[in-house]
Formats: structure tokens, C-alpha cells, sequence
């Protein structure tokens, strides 16, 4: 079982940046896709962002293309998610998870384990 805590959230003023870090323990991520999500109150969970296991494939919402970026060290057993240029719309709690194989999946029924989540606000 892998352990996933993610950190780094918080509330920022639209046009700024956060970035976001989930810490891996217990079983390697390594072999495993990664992947952020979110959820606003009252709506579902959303994708947001997966990367490979290698870093080598990623793929982002359509929503937060080119003001996020996804990225992995697996020798620390992290993944980050740098978030530019942020805006209201954006506000959630965003998760971790680690996925069930080594591509990069969308759906969240396709990742295994998840964190507790971190909460970003975004003021206009």
C-alpha cells in the first residue's frame, strides 16, 4: 500500500502561483502513473493533470493547459504541480493519486490510491 500526503496549498490572489507536492511512502511510485485531481464544492471530481511513470508522457485538463505543469522525482518519491497563473475557477481541493499502471490515465476509477487532499482558494 502506498501512502500519499500532499502539501502546499493555500489562498492566493488571482495571477499568482502555488505549487503543489505529494510526498510518497510505504510502496515505490515509481512503476505507477501519477496523477493530480480536484474537486470544487457541489461539483464531481475532476482530472486535472496525469504524468508517466518515466515523466516522459503527461496530459493536462483542457482547463489549466499551459498554466500548470505536472512533474515527478522518483528517487524523492514525489510529484509536483505547479500552478501559474491561477484563477478563481481553480479553487478546490486538489488530490494526489497514484495509478493502478504505468501509463497516464484520466479516468480517477483507474488510480488505486489517493491522498487527503489540499485545499487552494483563489481570490479574484
Amino acid at each position: 500500500q502506498v501512502q500519499l500526503v500532499e502539501s502546499g496549498g493555500g489562498l492566493v490572489q488571482a495571477g499568482n502561483s502555488l505549487r503543489l507536492t505529494c510526498a510518497a511512502s510505504g510502496r515505490t511510485i515509481s512503476t505507477r502513473a501519477m496523477g493530480w485531481f480536484r474537486q470544487a464544492p457541489g461539483k464531481d471530481r475532476e482530472f486535472v493533470a496525469t504524468i508517466s511513470w518515466s515523466g516522459g508522457s503527461t496530459y493536462y485538463a483542457d482547463s489549466v493547459k499551459g498554466r500548470f505543469t505536472i512533474s515527478r522525482d522518483n528517487g524523492k518519491q514525489t510529484v509536483v504541480l505547479q500552478m501559474n497563473s491561477l484563477k478563481p475557477e481553480d479553487t478546490a481541493v486538489y488530490y494526489c493519486a497514484a495509478a493502478l499502471s504505468a501509463i497516464a490515465p484520466v479516468s480517477p476509477g483507474s488510480y488505486g490510491s489517493w491522498g487527503q487532499g489540499t485545499q487552494v482558494t483563489v481570490s479574484s
